[in-house]
């Protein structure tokens, strides 16, 4: 089995569950541990079968509850030397720190192959795991498409791509000039056409699932999100999803 669910996915806390064989991985938590706790259970799974706790960087919406899920469940956690030392996560018992271009990380059949992204952290990944030989993209927190994203999110089977933002919304929402000129550069989110950009050049007639993710609920709307990733791959029918800040996805399986 490999699948996915977001149990969360927006700039009030982030957590992504990715089950592949006995390997059960949390991608980031930005939530308190009895609330991830809680929408954990409305997919039916238990935390404390976790198995890794992959950490993309130190920003509060995606790690601010990392130390606290480690330490209850007594789980490693895998994360960059930058990023550990962005952040106060308390004591971590089990924590493996590398460097991206070392390679994939081997979590039982699980391969784990950071990517590093631009945005305004130490030290910034995002993942590609695979699995008998499938492979699922997590690519959120970046401010722009480069040509070394574009090719290491090529050939794959399920993607989870970032749709921050729309421009037009972000230039006349509630931000002001300073936050609306970090979350729109090229170290902050991903505007709708920019994810738009990097589906249109991965994507292909075996990709299983696109889900949009990261939606900001000030500067964006669900509907925008989707009409840039038509626009581009029209023929994506069922296969696109979107996710919530305040539920969980359903599970998402890749065969």
């Amino acid at each position: 089995m490999f699948r996915f669910a977001s149990l969360g996915s927006g700039s009030r806390g982030n957590a992504t569950l990715i089950q592949a064989g006995d390997q059960l991985v949390c991608i980031d938590n930005g939530y308190a541990v009895k609330e991830l706790i809680a929408r954990a259970e409305k997919c039916s799974i238990d935390l404390s079968k976790l198995t890794a706790i992959c950490v993309t960087h130190e920003h509060g919406d995606h790690a601010r509850g990392v130390g606290v899920l480690a330490r209850k469940f007594d789980v490693p956690v895998y994360m960059t030397h930058g990023t550990y030392q962005g952040a106060d996560y308390g004591k971590l018992d089990q924590v493996t720190l590398f460097y991206p271009h070392d390679g994939a990380l081997q979590l039982g059949e699980l391969l784990v192959d950071p990517v590093t992204v631009p945005h305004d952290a130490r030290e910034p990944t995002q993942y590609v795991f695979e699995y008998q030989g499938k492979r699922l993209g997590v690519l959120t927190d970046l401010g722009c498409p480069t040509p070394h994203v574009i090719e290491r999110y090529k050939d794959l089977d399920a993607f989870l791509l970032e749709c921050n933002h729309d421009p037009q919304m972000l230039r006349e929402g509630p931000y002001p000039p300073s936050l609306q000129a970090r979350v729109g550069g090229d170290y902050g989110h991903l505007r709708n056409e920019q994810a738009a950009e990097i589906l249109s050049r991965v994507v292909h007639e075996d990709l299983q699932f696109v889900v949009a993710a990261h939606l900001s609920e000030k500067n964006n709307a669900p509907e925008l999100a989707e009409q840039a990733l038509r626009a581009v791959v029209p023929n994506l029918g069922d296969r696109l999803r979107i996710l919530k800040q305040d539920e969980p996805s359903m599970w998402f399986e890749i065969h």
